[in-house]
C-alpha cells in the first residue's frame, strides 16, 4: 500500500469509539492516486509465501485456478472431489499431516490406559486436543465448535473442554486484507473510506475485522475480510473428515451417520463463509427483532458486501461478559426464545463474542454468519418437551423426542423413561425455578451416549445457544436459571397457541382420564403471571401487581377470539361445575325442607357422586382464577361437605354469598347457551332456597 501521510488533528479525527481502542489509523486522502485495478491478480493464484504464519502452519499451501475457487462457492461434494481427485499428492500430505497429528494423540491416549492413568491424565490429554484442533485450522476449529454441545457423539467428559475452544487466531497481514477489498468492491481503497484501522479489531479462523469510516457519508462501519485461501482449505478438509468419519463411525459402531453430520456441518460451515449471506441474514434479523425493546442489530451496507468482504455498522460497546449486567442477559434469553418459538429464525452463536453492551445499554447483536431455522412443527414439539419435562410426564418426554428426531421410532421407550426418570426426577423436584438448563445437559448427555441418541444439527445449535446464554448469565449470578426465567413465556404461548399440536398439548396436560386437573391450569396461569411479553418489550416481573389485575389481563386472551380454545375448555367445566352445584343444591335443599319442596323425597344424597364432588371442587378453584383472589369464602361454601358426598345445610349468608359468585363469571364466558342456562337454574334454586331460609 502506498505511504499515507499522518492524520490531520482537525475534525475528521474519529470518534472516541478508535480512540477507546486506542488503534492507529490510516488516513486516506483524496489526493491519493488509485492504484489500477489491474495490477491484482485474482486469489486463487497469491502465492502462499506472503500468508501468515498460521496459515502456512496449517498446511494451507496451495493454489487454485479462477475456476475451482468459483466452484467451491457452495457445499457440493462432487465438486469438492473432483477438485481434489486432479491433486493426489496435495491430499496425501494433508492427509498425513492430520492422520499423524491425531495418531501421536491417540497413542499416547493407548499408553495412558496400559499405565492405568487415564483419569490422572485426563485434563491434559483433553487441553492437548483443544490445541490440536486450533493448530490443525479452521475447519477443526468449527468442527469442535459444532460438537461441543453433540453427547450423541462426544463422551461427555470432553464436552466441557470443546466447549473453551475460542476461535481466537493470529491475523494475516493488513496488506492482503485491504488488496482484498480492494479487489472484491472493484473501488480503491481511498475512494471507499477516510479512515481505515491499520491492524484488525479481532482475528478468527474464517476472517478479520477492521474498523473504518466511509468517505461518502462518514459512517463508522466494521469491515469484514475473509482469510486468503480458507475456502479451498476448509474444502480439502471435509473430504479429509468425511473419511475419517465413516471409520470411526465402523470402528466405534455409533448409530449416528458421521458421514452425514460432518455434510450438516459444512452445508452450515459454506454458507457462513458467504458473507452476502450473512448481511442478507442480518438484514432479516434487524427486520425482525430490531424493534425489540433494548436489542440493537447493526446496519448492513450491501452495496459494499461481497462473498469475501462484508460491511456493516460499527457498534460500540463492551463485551457482555465484561459489563455484569445481568439484565441485558434476560434480555438475549427473552430476545433468543423470542427467536426459537415465535418467528423460528435464531441467532446459532451467541458466544460472549456475538454480544455487546451498548454505551446507551442496548443489548447489541454481532455476526449472522450462523443463523438456524426452526420449523412450526419442531417449536412446538420443544414447547412440548418442556411443559413435560417441568410436569414430571417422563413417558411423554420420551415420546417428545422421537417427535424431535432424537430418537427412532423403534426405540427401546420404556427403557429411555426409566432412564429420564432417573435423571430428571430429582433436578425437577424443587420446581423450575430450580432448573439448571447446563445440568441437565450434563445429566441427558450421559443417557444420550448410553442410548446412541441421535442429534439433528438444529437441535444441537438451539442446545448450544441456550447453553451459552445461561452460562454467561451464570457468571453474573451463580443461581440463574434460564428455563425457570422463560417458563413463563413457554406457559403463555401454550395457553395462547392456536396450532392443533399445542391444542392437543393443552388438552393431554389439563386432562388425564377423562378428569379436568384443574392444578396444571392453576399451575400454567401462575407461571404466566411471572411474566408479561409483548412484541416490543423483554420480560418485566409483575409478581407484585395486584393479583385480581393481573388475572384480568392473563384472561383476556381467553376472553378474546384468539382465545376460543382454550374458552371452550373452561366453559365445559363451568357448565359442569354448575351442574353439579346445582344438584348439590338440590340435595341440601332436600335435607332441610324435604317436605316443603315438591317430589323433594325423590332427591337423595345417593345423586351426589364422586364425579360431582370433584366437578364442584373445579368449579371452586376456576371461581378463585376468574376472581383473581388467593382466598375466598365462596370457595369453602361450594367445597363443603366430606365423605358422603354432600354439602352441610346452606345458611341465607351462604346463599347470598354463592349468588355474588355466579356474578364473578365473564360476561364473554355467559354468551354459551348451556353455561346461560346452568347460571339461570342455579340462581332460580338459590332465590327459592333464600326464600325459605
Amino acid at each position: 500500500m502506498l505511504p499515507l501521510p499522518s492524520p490531520p488533528s482537525s475534525s475528521s479525527s474519529l470518534p472516541p469509539i478508535f480512540e477507546s481502542k486506542r488503534l492507529p489509523l490510516f488516513h486516506l486522502p483524496t489526493t491519493l492516486s488509485p492504484r489500477p485495478i489491474s495490477h491484482f491478480r485474482p486469489f486463487a493464484t497469491n502465492r502462499t509465501t506472503a500468508l501468515d504464519s498460521f496459515t502456512q502452519q496449517s498446511g494451507y499451501l496451495f493454489d487454485l485456478t479462477a475456476y475451482e475457487a468459483e466452484s467451491l462457492a457452495e457445499y457440493s461434494v462432487s465438486k469438492i472431489a473432483a477438485i481434489y481427485r486432479r491433486k493426489p499428492l496435495l491430499v496425501l500430505r494433508r492427509l498425513f499431516q492430520v492422520g499423524s497429528t491425531f495418531g501421536r494423540w491417540f497413542g499416547l491416549r493407548v499408553i495412558d490406559d496400559l499405565r492405568e492413568r487415564s483419569d490422572l491424565m485426563f485434563e491434559v490429554r483433553a487441553a492437548e486436543l483443544r490445541n490440536i484442533l486450533v493448530e490443525l485450522g479452521p475447519a477443526y476449529i468449527k468442527i469442535a465448535q459444532a460438537v461441543s454441545s453433540r453427547a450423541d457423539l462426544i463422551p461427555p467428559s470432553y464436552l466441557d473442554e470443546l466447549s473453551l475452544l475460542q476461535d481466537q487466531i493470529a491475523p494475516f497481514s493488513s496488506q492482503l486484507a485491504f488488496d482484498t477489498i480492494e479487489q472484491e468492491l472493484n473501488i480503491p481503497l481511498d475512494e471507499l473510506f477516510s479512515e481505515i484501522s491499520p491492524e484488525p479489531t479481532a482475528a478468527a479462523s474464517l476472517g478479520q475485522v477492521y474498523q473504518a469510516r466511509l468517505r461518502r457519508n462518514g459512517q463508522v462501519v466494521a469491515v469484514k475480510v475473509q482469510r486468503p485461501g480458507v475456502q479451498a482449505a476448509i474444502a480439502l478438509d471435509i473430504l479429509i473428515l468425511r473419511y475419517l468419519a465413516a471409520v470411526f463411525r465402523k470402528v466405534a459402531k455409533l448409530n449416528t451417520d458421521l458421514q452425514a453430520v460432518v455434510d450438516e456441518w459444512a452445508t452450515s460451515l459454506f454458507k457462513e463463509m458467504d458473507y452476502r449471506r450473512e448481511a442478507n441474514n442480518g438484514r432479516k434479523f434487524r427486520q425482525l427483532y430490531g424493534s425489540l425493546q433494548d436489542v440493537l442489530v447493526p446496519q448492513m451496507f450491501m452495496e459494499y458486501t461481497t462473498r469475501r468482504v462484508l460491511t456493516m455498522e460499527w457498534v460500540k460497546g463492551q463485551r457482555l461478559t465484561e459489563t455484569k449486567d445481568l439484565y441485558l442477559v434476560e434480555v438475549g434469553v427473552y430476545c433468543s426464545f423470542n427467536q426459537l418459538l415465535e418467528y423460528g429464525f435464531y441467532h446459532a452463536d451467541p458466544h460472549p463474542g456475538n454480544l455487546l453492551r451498548t454505551s446507551d445499554g442496548k443489548l447489541a447483536y454481532l455476526d449472522f454468519g450462523m443463523m438456524g431455522e426452526f420449523k412450526q412443527e419442531l417449536r412446538d414439539g420443544f414447547i412440548e418437551a418442556c411443559l413435560h419435562l417441568v410436569n414430571r410426564d417422563f413417558d411423554a418426554l420420551a415420546k417428545d423426542f422421537v417427535t424431535l428426531g432424537l430418537l427412532p421410532p423403534t426405540a427401546d421407550r420404556q427403557a429411555v423413561t426409566q432412564a429420564l426418570t432417573a435423571v430428571f426426577q430429582n433436578a425437577v423436584s424443587k420446581g423450575v425455578r430450580s432448573i439448571s438448563f447446563g445440568d441437565l445437559l450434563g445429566n441427558l448427555g450421559t443417557t444420550m451416549y448410553k442410548f446412541k441418541f441421535r442429534i439433528p444439527s438444529y437441535f444441537s445449535l438451539v442446545i448450544r445457544s441456550l447453553a451459552v446464554l445461561e452460562g454467561i448469565a451464570v457468571s453474573f449470578d451463580p443461581n440463574y436459571k434460564v428455563l425457570g426465567s422463560t417458563y413463563p413465556w413457554i406457559a403463555r404461548k401454550v395457553l395462547t397457541g392456536n396450532s392443533p399440536k399445542l391444542k392437543s398439548s393443552l388438552i393431554s396436560l389439563l386432562y388425564k382420564e377423562g378428569v379436568f386437573r384443574i392444578d396444571r391450569l392453576e399451575s400454567l396461569i401462575n407461571e404466566s403471571l411471572r411474566a408479561r411479553m409483548e412484541k416490543s418489550s423483554v420480560i418485566k416481573d409483575v409478581e407484585n401487581q395486584s393479583n385480581r389485575v393481573v388475572v384480568k389481563e392473563v384472561l383476556s386472551f381467553a376472553l378474546s377470539e384468539k382465545g376460543s380454545f382454550l374458552r371452550d375448555l373452561l366453559l365445559q367445566e363451568l357448565t359442569k361445575g354448575l351442574d353439579a352445584l346445582g344438584l348439590a343444591t338440590l340435595d341440601s335443599l332436600n335435607s332441610m325442607t324435604a317436605a316443603r319442596v315438591p317430589f323433594g323425597s325423590l332427591i337423595s344424597v345417593s345423586m351426589m357422586t364422586k364425579e360431582d364432588v370433584n366437578n364442584l371442587r373445579t368449579l371452586g378453584r376456576l371461581i378463585l382464577l376468574l376472581s383473581g383472589s388467593q382466598e375466598n369464602d365462596s370457595n369453602q361454601i361450594i367445597l363443603q361437605g366430606g365423605s358422603k358426598n354432600q354439602l352441610t345445610g346452606l345458611d341465607e349468608a351462604s346463599v347470598r354469598e354463592l349468588l355474588s359468585v355466579l356474578s364473578v363469571i365473564p360476561e364473554s364466558f355467559k354468551s354459551s347457551p348451556m353455561l346461560t342456562c346452568s347460571i339461570h337454574v342455579e340462581c332460580c334454586l338459590l332465590k327459592y332456597v333464600a326464600v325459605l331460609l
